[in-house]
């Protein structure tokens, strides 16, 4: 097992809420790349989005997610860090990463703030198409699949370290 876990997923998939528990649960520290870009760049997501677009907030992510040399932290991504292959490469070398997978009905319901959840695609996509793109990219990546559409964040917690364990 590696140092770090990172957490990929979609937006509304649980990876802040989880990584925090998780960090709990590991005695380690927590990163969520999402509040590292808005912190960096003063800013949020969305205004990032409307004023730059979609793909300059790509862009900054893969230039956060690059910057990130620590140990022993679990690190929620934003969902479009698997856009980067630069990006992923960085993750794998340091983190053991973990895919939460969760139904699209379960995530279409979490999502009511679509507009302003600053969620990095196409204005013309749909959640749906945003969803169905994605999932393949996170299986790609993914070293460890959590579904956790059913559990609460630390019963996915909990099934996160188990299934790290058996590594």
């Amino acid at each position: 097992m590696k140092s770090n876990i990172t957490l990929i997923g979609m937006p509304g998939a649980g990876k802040s809420t989880v990584g925090i528990v998780l960090a709990k649960l590991n005695s380690c520290g927590f990163i969520d790349t999402d509040i590292l870009i808005q912190i960096n760049r003063q800013k949020p997501l969305q205004e990032i989005i409307d004023t730059a677009g979609y793909l300059n907030l790509r862009t900054i992510e893969e230039e956060e997610v690059l910057k990130i040399n620590v140990e022993k932290h679990v690190i929620a991504t934003g969902g479009s860090v698997v856009y980067s292959e630069k990006a992923m490469r960085h993750l794998k070398a340091v983190s053991d990463i973990v895919f939460l997978e969760v139904d699209f009905d379960i995530i279409k319901k979490r999502l009511y703030n679509i507009e302003t959840r600053g969620i990095a695609r196409p204005e013309e996509q749909t959640i749906e198409e945003v969803f169905t793109e994605r999932e393949a990219l996170y299986k790609k990546y993914a070293e460890h699949t959590v579904e956790t559409s059913f559990l609460d964040q630390d019963a996915a917690a909990e099934e996160i370290v188990r299934k790290l364990k058996e590594q």
